[in-house]
């Protein structure tokens, strides 16, 4: 953990606020005695109901979605997580985010408060959103077909944890890489799989306080497939 770099007020930069749907747009504050921050990553789940886990960034763009508890491509609409403001973040009537009288939770993440900024620290030239501080960054790119790439992810340190989606294909699981794992072992979110041991999604090499790496394998467990976008949540261990 860099000792540099601490949270007094977790209140300032994360957030996990309930709230109850309307069926028509709501706006949700993440307000705790007076501390509120502009999120830029935005994960709601219902919890009254079998609705699917939404997540929305601020670098895709709010109206962009995608679910963590599917293989699906990005989905485009209004009428989910639809704005971030300076204290939380607004939702369309999507009954998956806003059915009237249903129970909800949002996550919510500060990173570079709706900048972005290009990273060439990587083989891999990406978009980051970071709030280094925080140890989060939200990061995109293209894949190029190669194995043992690397992208810049901007945190100023080795992240604990990284989440990658591809945006684009509609069969893809979601990796999850934890410093908990050796290096190249995989983990899927949406899967009930033990992790798999294989070092095509990760590559060989062990990420840095710069950058992490990604193989090549095609297709639905594919971190790099050539002409692809792809979405990665880093997090960095901050007390």
């Amino acid at each position: 953990m860099p000792t540099t770099y601490a949270i007094p007020d977790g209140r300032t930069v994360m957030a996990a606020t309930t709230y109850t749907g309307t069926g028509s747009s709501l706006t949700i504050a993440n307000t705790v005695n007076g501390v509120s921050f502009k999120p830029d990553f935005v994960w709601v789940k219902g919890r009254s109901g079998t609705t699917s886990h939404n997540l929305s960034d601020s670098v895709r763009g709010t109206a962009s979605t995608l679910f963590s508890n599917t293989t699906g491509a990005e989905n485009a609409s209004s009428q989910r997580i639809n704005g971030f403001s300076s204290t939380g973040f607004s939702v369309g009537t999507d009954t998956d985010v806003n059915t009237s009288s249903a129970t909800y939770v949002g996550w919510q993440w500060q990173a570079g408060q709706g900048t972005t900024s290009s990273n060439t620290s990587g083989s891999i030239t990406s978009t980051v959103s970071v709030n280094a501080t925080a140890g989060f960054s939200v990061v995109t790119y293209t894949g190029n077909g190669g194995s043992n790439q690397s992208v810049g992810h901007g945190l100023g340190a080795t992240p604990g944890m990284v989440i990658i989606k591809d945006r684009t294909l509609g069969t893809a699981n979601w990796l999850v890489h934890h410093q908990s794992q050796p290096t190249g072992y995989t983990l899927y979110l949406n899967l009930t799989n033990a992790q798999d041991s294989g070092t095509s999604q990760w590559g060989t090499s062990a990420q840095t306080s710069s950058v992490f790496y990604i193989g090549y394998t095609a297709g639905a467990t594919g971190s790099n497939n050539s002409g692809d976008n792809y979405v990665a949540y880093c997090f960095a261990p901050i007390a």
